[in-house]
């Protein structure tokens, strides 16, 4: 009897999972038996070793012996194989090397069906097809039975991979439902909606698109009232204001902006932002005397003497102009504007500019100075005694000597005493008709009415390197920049975050220091930015004593945390927060650190996510416990891992570009990842990282890069065992061919196929023999090509991954052209690039096309090469791929040539060679056999001085210019 075709077999992973063999339902056993199927489906076709398995699977308990997890895919294969005959080799749970593989068709996988529909429809969606993008999407989302992986809520191993699905199902909803407002089901879509943002009210679209659905149904108050909503959610579980996007949509309906009416694009009218919860423009400034952005008298010139008791400012006013012109918007409308933001970024020495600017308060104004304040119960009255007015010692009794009068009070400092100055300030506004509080805090008051208005740093190459000369001039009076002082002034500037005190701390130290000295050192910041005047409080004498002003106010729950975070090196969301922060329920001390200022929100980003300034991340690391800080970087590490692990499994499929970019984002991660797993001596770690990250840095050109980590992963681990190494092994070989390094590259192939070989592993193998062939014909290697090529694709074909047949195919197709048999080449490719479309491989279809360019310009036909060359041009820059968009820029200026178009092909020439040299990459070393045919081609077809010209305004272009510039050709032959 023959077994079950393995393409009858089906597994849903949307839900608890699942397996359906011939259409009923397949016993899968136990948890743990269950949670060894659940770590092969993650795995998407790739082996696992048995170590892996059994790590994952018994994470919180002793691994059990090889002889038990054989015993579970035995009875795995029973259940999926049922049919399958005594003897019979298995061809579903498959055995390879040292561990295991599913070969499941992706489609076969709930998982991955939902993926594609997704991202089919998003493209539809954008290219104005509502109709089609519905009807992908509500398939999509009609997989879904529960959570994704709901068996494996708390296993390590699921987790990340839950968390990405759970985030395309979220982005697919509110794809399906954008797609039924552009159809005009405005109330329909509402009522979605509404129940979603329920559900998931820190995503700032579905507020967005509830918003646009309400107003399009007529109901404008309603589109008002849940604006107000989102706002008020946000700041209240984030500390945060909107993103632009709300803003601007905030702005639009106020104004009935005539773009949201039906029919649709969802757009909003630019305009003026205002800033309540968090969100922020610019300033500076920390104390009365010094520590701010300083600048310029202002917009409004010197203002006239009036009462109150601020300080004369010793220092001058730099720059801030935004920000004064945001913050008396502000002030003119809400009587209560609270200033927030990190220490030493300026909150008071901006209020005091403003309150020194301000002349129709005939009372005022007043400054309150908090800091040394300890204990709440004076508050009332030491609020009163600096206002001129001893002997009130309440609330009521200060109010009632206020009532009446014109003026505006700096509250200075109000971090520490949040529970006693929240009800002062609410007594005195509702009592005081005509108060206004300008407070200054590192987390907003809470009180009704306020608007926040968050302080950010200053501009390092404008503002912040104006406060820089202007502070070393003042103690300096002589100084005058050192050759080079004025490039690495703004360098300096953004290491230091652009936080005023931090600036003025380092220009102090210019009397001892020259600049490069200072900026060296900024590695230990803590120890070189002191000695600040004299006169200033302690806690602004020092960068350091600054933030521990923060951080001493922190709960304990809070301050862990805040330390942890000190390992990413950038960005973060809400997820990995918890996964490397050691705990699960991270939102309400990461919402606090957010409210406390020492982690900021990046504006716009859904899901949000979260950074921390390179001075707070520095005290963060250096206050935490040695052992917890050791403990904390293998956390980040295994998410670092799996973040790159499972992106790579989906590189070559639709979901690449979403996928590229996120990498990119994350790059700074990995690169910490490296660094501390090679401090540790973990070179098998540092192998699997640059396993996974290979696609990703080929695709980005980050070839040096990826060459240096894999000389010191290899140098780390030279026992690594074969599955590892042969992985490894094909980023050495592939940057090593875009490196211009053929015999290297060809070399590093052979033994990456040995290993995969040798591990089981048929995607290693495969992978190997097909660049085998492309690599030795470059290096000039003695192969029989041909029938290198014929077992390539063979071995591509039983290892089941269409990707990997469709660039078996294109080299195929590149090795025919190359022997001259251009017919057969054209035949192939077209194979190629019908496979790569079929499985949404872009980079496949698009080099398979790039070849298809050259077979045309073989023939002489450059007119033919172009129109192939606008095939590929918008899927590249979708992509934002950088190494293939370099090498169609080269083709294509061979073939604008052919057509008689030299100066334009001098310019794209031009621009090939300048953004290639700043990315280390060569199309001509790349591609030995056609790119310098191709240069001289270019460089022939033109006089040199006017090839120069040309292609020196080439030089002058990014790759983004350069595409778009290529793009304008193309429509216009």
């Amino acid at each position: 009897m023959a077994g079950v075709d393995p393409a009858a077999v089906r597994f849903g992973v949307l839900g608890p999972l699942r397996a359906e063999v011939e259409g009923r339902a397949a016993g899968l056993g136990g948890p743990r038996q269950r949670a060894v199927l659940a770590v092969l489906l993650i795995a998407r076709g790739r082996m696992v070793s048995a170590d892996r398995i059994m790590a994952e699977v018994w994470e919180d308990s002793p691994p059990p012996s090889p002889a038990t997890l054989h015993a579970y895919v035995s009875e795995l294969r029973r259940a999926l194989e049922h049919r399958r005959p005594s003897g019979a080799p298995p061809r579903l749970l498959v055995r390879e090397g040292p561990g295991y593989a599913l070969r499941a068709d992706p489609a076969a996988v709930d998982a991955e069906r939902f993926a594609d529909l997704a991202v089919a429809g998003k493209r539809a969606l954008g290219g104005g097809r509502p109709g089609e993008a519905e009807e992908l999407l509500t398939e999509a989302v009609g997989l879904w039975r529960g959570p994704a992986y709901a068996d494996f809520a708390e296993a390590g191993f699921a987790v990340p991979e839950a968390a990405r699905l759970e985030d395309l199902r979220a982005g697919a909803q509110e794809d399906r439902l954008a797609a039924a407002i552009d159809l005009g089901r405005h109330a329909a879509a509402a009522g979605e909606l509404e129940a979603q943002v329920a559900e998931q009210p820190l995503r700032e679209r579905g507020w967005e698109l509830l918003t646009l659905a309400l107003y399009r149904s007529g109901r404008r108050a309603d589109a008002t009232a849940t604006l107000r909503a989102a706002r008020r959610r946000l700041a209240d579980e984030l500390g945060v204001d909107p993103g632009p996007a709300l803003r601007d949509l905030e702005t639009a309906v106020l104004t009935q902006d005539p773009r949201l009416d039906p029919p649709p694009r969802l757009g909003g009218a630019a305009g003026p932002r205002r800033a309540e919860r968090g969100g922020g423009t610019q300033e500076a400034g920390v104390t009365p005397d010094a520590g701010g952005a300083s600048g310029a008298t202002g917009a409004r010139g010197a203002a006239r003497p009036v009462p109150g008791n601020l300080p004369f400012a010793l220092s001058s006013f730099v720059g801030r102009a935004a920000e004064i012109t945001a913050v008396e918007g502000l002030l003119a409308e809400y009587r209560l504007v609270t200033l927030t933001g990190p220490g030493g970024v300026g909150k008071t020495r901006l209020a005091l500019e403003l309150a020194r600017r301000r002349t129709g308060d005939a009372d005022g104004p007043w400054m309150v100075e908090l800091a040394a304040l300890t204990s709440a119960d004076l508050l009332p009255a030491t609020v009163a005694a600096a206002l001129g007015v001893p002997g009130p010692s309440s609330a009521e009794e200060l109010a009632a000597v206020l009532a009446g009068r014109r003026l505006v009070v700096v509250l200075d400092n109000c971090e520490h005493l949040l529970e006693a100055v929240t009800p002062l300030i609410g007594v005195l506004l509702s009592r005081c008709r005509d108060l206004r509080v300008l407070a200054t805090s590192r987390e907003a008051l809470g009180v009704e009415g306020e608007a926040v208005y968050e302080v950010p740093p200053l501009d390092p190459a404008g503002d912040g390197s104006e406060l820089f000369r202007s502070r070393v001039a003042t103690a300096l009076p002589a100084w005058s920049p050192d050759p080079g002082d004025l490039d690495r002034i703004p360098v300096l500037c953004a290491g230091l975050d652009g936080i005023p005190l931090a600036i003025e701390l380092a220009a102090a130290q210019c009397r001892v220091l020259s600049v490069g000295q200072i900026a060296d050192a900024l590695e230990h910041r803590f120890d070189v930015l002191v000695d600040g005047p004299l006169d200033l409080p302690a806690r602004h004498r020092a960068l350091e004593a600054a933030v521990a002003w923060s951080h001493q106010l922190l709960e304990p729950e809070e301050r862990r945390l805040f330390h942890r975070l000190g390992v990413f090196a950038a960005g973060f969301d809400l997820d990995s927060a918890g996964a490397v922060g050691g705990q699960p329920q991270v939102l309400r001390p990461l919402s606090a650190l957010v409210r406390k200022s020492l982690v900021t929100v990046e504006p716009g980003t859904a899901p949000r996510r979260y950074r921390m300034l390179e001075t707070l991340r520095q005290y963060a690391l250096r206050e935490l416990d040695v052992a917890d800080l050791a403990g904390t970087r293998r956390r980040h590490r295994a998410w670092a891992l799996a973040r790159a692990e499972s992106a790579e499994r989906r590189l070559h499929g639709p979901q690449a570009p979403e996928l590229l970019a996120r990498l990119t984002r994350e790059q700074p991660e990995f690169r910490a990842a490296f660094a501390s797993a090679l401090e540790e001596g973990d070179g098998v770690y540092a192998l699997r990282l640059g396993g996974a990250l290979y696609w990703f840095w080929y695709r980005m050109g980050h070839i040096a890069e990826g060459l240096a980590w894999m000389d010191k992963a290899f140098a780390a681990a030279p026992d690594a065992e074969p599955g590892v190494r042969g992985r490894a092994r094909l980023a050495v070989s592939g940057l090593s061919y875009l490196a211009g390094r053929p015999r290297e590259a060809y070399e590093a192939v052979l033994l990456a196929e040995a290993e995969g070989r040798e591990a089981g592993d048929a995607v290693v193998e495969a992978s190997a023999r097909v660049y085998q062939t492309h690599f030795g014909v470059l290096a000039g290697v003695p192969v029989d090509a041909p029938a290198l090529a014929r077992s390539a694709v063979g071995l591509a074909r039983r290892a089941g991954e269409d990707w990997l047949v469709a660039e078996a195919l294109m080299v195929q197709g590149m090795l025919a052209r190359v022997l001259g048999d251009l017919p057969g080449a054209a035949v192939v490719l077209a194979e190629a690039v019908a496979t790569a479309n079929s499985c949404g491989h872009d980079w496949a279809a698009g080099s398979s096309a790039w070849a298809g360019m050259k077979t045309a310009c073989d023939g002489g036909d450059g007119r033919r090469a172009l129109e192939i060359a606008a095939g590929i041009v918008d899927a590249l820059d979708r992509h934002e791929d950088v190494t293939s968009r370099l090498v169609l820029l080269h083709t294509a200026a061979h073939a604008l040539t052919l057509t008689g178009r030299a100066q334009e092909a001098a310019i794209l020439m031009g621009g090939v060679e300048a953004v290639g040299r700043r990315v280390g990459f060569s199309p001509e070393l790349m591609d030995p056999l056609d790119g310098p045919r191709e240069a001289a081609a270019v460089r022939d077809s033109l006089p040199p001085d006017r090839y120069e010209t040309a292609a020196s305004r080439g030089r002058e272009l990014s790759l983004p210019e350069l595409t778009a510039f290529l793009r304008d050709l193309l429509r216009n032959p």
